[in-house]
């Protein structure tokens, strides 16, 4: 299977924050930042593989900046390294001030994908090629972090066979 430059995958996507968007504070709810970066995520991820995907993982979304009504927030997506069958894909949220063009990172997130073959069955994947410092930088911590996220996920299970699915109001 032929690498892939990680620019084939990027997608950017510019919102608005609307007043029907934001919290109490006049910021963004991080649930709707949430939801637009798993959109632009799985966008990035079938750019890539060309095949339906699912998301697997999200590793974390870090606040580190408020996003306010005043701003428009443009998120930034792109696969940064894969394995047999998945892809870790990172994006960025930069807000912008529309009254004085401040810009800043206001959240980073990694979330895994799996690719799907038509039949249901999970497919092989192009690795990547970075080229920007930032791809490399990122590319070259993407095994460090799956392997994080396959140890979390090992935990994640085994506590679900310990949870109970019973229904405690009853």
């Amino acid at each position: 299977m032929k690498e892939k430059y990680i620019r084939e995958s990027r997608v950017i996507q510019t919102h608005l924050v609307l007043p029907n968007d934001t919290n109490n504070h006049s910021n963004l709810f991080g649930g709707i930042l949430m939801r637009n970066m798993d959109e632009v995520a799985s966008i990035a991820a079938r750019r890539h593989c060309r095949t339906e995907v699912v998301t697997a993982s999200t590793d974390s979304v870090d606040f580190l900046h408020p996003i306010r009504q005043s701003d428009s927030v443009c998120l930034e997506a792109f696969v940064t390294w894969t394995g047999n069958t998945s892809m870790e894909i990172f994006v960025k949220a930069i807000a912008e001030n529309f009254n004085t063009g401040e810009r800043r990172i206001a959240a980073t997130a990694f979330l895994t994908f799996v690719s799907l073959c038509p039949q249901g069955t999970l497919c092989k994947v192009a690795s990547v090629i970075p080229e920007t410092e930032e791809e490399k930088k990122l590319h070259e911590t993407g095994k460090d972090r799956a392997e994080v996220r396959k140890a979390r996920k090992k935990k994640s299970k085994e506590l679900a066979e310990f949870l109970t699915l019973e229904k405690p109001w009853e």
